[in-house]
């Protein structure tokens, strides 16, 4: 009998250098998973009282004749009360989660093929019972979601959106038949776009003009730097299809009016891999990333806010003049602890890791003007709520649920950044798949709605609750949820000022910079600081961008740079095999 060596061997490689990533998100705890298998000793800092950072989880239990919020890390006792996840929960190419469950110290796996080619299998993809690896099921359960999205219109009308072309085909008969020749030529250029953007292309790191040079011809053959939602109009002529395979961008913090139509090849990223929902919810996965990370010896604090990257020259003194080296030693806490290391990695967000944590003057290719002149990504309001199980709930897993406007809501809030009377949602409701996050009789769900980031000035403390309540109002009248009023136990909301405050997220933005053109690939932020030696970024802010795939991306690319800025023995970087020992040695150890 043989058993994988976890925790007993954390020391076996070790680089002697030390690690601060701040913060907890899926890139942080990604990368740190990584940095352990390079042999980095590695702390996390995080500024809440539990990981995951947008994926933060609430828990709600009745206490006396009220429903309150208890510490994330508290155990919840089954069926006592409710789990909300507050962000992320689309979750698709499982094997990215595969690949960090299985890394062990010492064996890094950064120079083997990024997608070996039986993730590329037409096997590939789980369409029933638990679709995780054998790695990752012994961390988290995950479970494929179908259909992937139910696509409410304006009319009443729905399409089931799972990825398979036959049963899209179909969809699309019913709804628009004279899209079907469309579909197809579509179909064949979103795979062109994803062979070449994500297969090929999706763990480059654009770090200097020429690397982003030599892929623009590519680019434009493949029409993939025009918009999304005019790339899609060459196909389809019914509005309802234009919007189908335009919305998902959304999802990530794009205006499809805006974003490169390089973004079609999510449809092929979620047919290929499908899209999956950890039991437990997102922080089911969170818990699962951190229990590997400490097994291999890694290390989190808590309400361990960073307010500042410390920086010296090679001598350690402050660095003078645009000349002189900069180098991150460390950072500096709130209570006034000064933490030191031989790099530093930042999983927050972009603008304000520059602008608040890295002084002024040490700053100049990521100066503040610079920074500011980056437009955000949208923000959100997010209602989390629980009602009753009264009868059939004719809801899927996921939802989108279309307003009436489309393209002119979408200038109301990237353009104008106006608060309109209508509004576009995706409604989550993960106790259809998964009861044990409610009471029995219950169900938990959020629902999510894009609106302008803090840069428009709104006054959330004057137009959230009404704004929240016209939302569910909504739900219930148009009969999402018939009689929700009645059936309401618990809500709760945040707004942009939630992003803004509690997440560090300037001007409040969800995503992080809006993923347009010129905010693409080299012109996004880089992985590495130009401006700060051993200063680091990762998460959504960094490149490729957002979404939970391209966290865990970011993740691996800033490990790669890590690696080779730090000469890690190829040795360590190539290596796949897990040490195996018989189970009788790893009980007595």
């Amino acid at each position: 009998m043989t058993a994988l060596l976890t925790a007993p061997l954390t020391a076996s490689f070790s680089t002697g250098k030390r690690a601060i990533i701040v913060g907890s998100g899926f890139g942080g705890l990604s990368l740190g998973i990584r940095l352990q298998s390079l042999g980095f000793e590695t702390t996390i800092l995080e500024a809440l009282d539990a990981p995951g950072g947008r994926a933060y989880v609430r828990k709600v239990v009745r206490q006396g004749n009220a429903w309150q919020e208890v510490k994330q890390r508290e155990p919840l006792e089954a069926q006592s009360g409710f789990t909300f996840d507050m962000g992320p929960t689309v979750i698709t190419v499982p094997h990215f989660i595969e690949e960090l469950f299985s890394l062990q110290r010492g064996e890094a796996n950064l120079t083997t093929p990024d997608y070996p080619s039986n993730v590329l299998s037409e096997s590939a993809r789980v369409k029933s019972g638990v679709s995780g690896g054998v790695n990752t099921s012994k961390y988290v359960t995950l479970v494929p979601i179908l259909p992937f999205y139910r696509i409410y219109f304006d009319d009443g009308s729905y399409f089931d959106y799972d990825g398979d072309p036959e049963h899209t085909t179909t969809q699309i008969r019913a709804l628009a038949p004279e899209d079907l020749d469309g579909y197809a030529r579509f179909h064949d250029d979103a795979r062109a776009i994803f062979e070449r953007g994500f297969l090929e292309l999706g763990y480059t790191h654009f770090g200097d003009v020429s690397s982003m040079l030599r892929v623009v011809p590519d680019l434009l053959k493949l029409d993939a730097v025009r918009t999304l939602f005019s790339f899609t109009k060459k196909y389809f002529k019914n509005p309802k299809m234009q919007q189908v395979f335009s919305f998902e961008t959304l999802l990530v913090g794009g205006n499809p009016l805006a974003v490169p139509a390089i973004y079609a090849m999510i449809h092929f990223v979620e047919k290929t891999w499908g899209i999956h929902f950890a039991l437990g919810g997102t922080g089911a996965l969170v818990n699962g990333f951190v229990k590997k990370f400490e097994e291999l010896g890694g290390r989190i604090q808590y309400n361990a806010k960073v307010t500042q990257i410390e920086i010296t020259d090679e001598h350690g003194r402050e660095p003078i003049g645009r000349t002189n080296k900069r180098i991150a030693r460390g950072v500096t806490l709130e209570d006034g602890t000064r933490l030191e290391a031989d790099l530093v990695v930042s999983n927050g967000d972009y603008a304000n890791t520059y602008m608040k944590l890295v002084p002024a003057q040490y700053r100049f290719w990521q100066s503040d003007a610079r920074v500011k002149l980056a437009p955000q990504s949208m923000s959100l309001v997010v209602v989390y709520f629980s009602f009753r199980a009264e009868g059939e709930l004719d809801l899927k897993h996921h939802n989108i649920i279309l307003g009436p406007r489309y393209e002119e809501l979408l200038k109301d809030i990237f353009g104008r950044k106006i608060l309109a009377k209508d509004f576009s949602q995706y409604l989550h409701v993960p106790s259809l798949t998964d009861p044990s996050l409610a009471p029995e009789g219950h169900h938990v769900a959020y629902t999510l709605v894009p609106v302008p980031h803090n840069g428009s000035r709104l006054d959330w403390e004057l137009l959230g609750e009404p704004f929240v309540n016209k939302i569910l109002n909504f739900l219930d009248e148009r009969g999402y949820i018939p009689d929700l009023a009645q059936r309401l136990v618990y809500k709760s909301f945040i707004t942009p000022d939630y992003f803004e405050t509690t997440l560090q997220s300037h001007l409040g933005n969800a995503f992080g910079p809006e993923p347009i053109l010129v905010q693409s690939a080299f012109f996004r932020p880089h992985n590495r600081s130009e401006d700060i030696h051993r200063l680091y970024m990762v998460g959504a802010g960094a490149q490729p961008g957002g979404g939970t795939p391209s966290v865990m991306m970011s993740a691996k690319m800033t490990a790669r740079l890590i690696a080779q800025d730090f000469g890690i023995p190829s040795s360590v970087l190539s290596g796949t095999k897990p040490l195996e020992v018989n189970d009788e040695r790893t009980a007595a150890d």
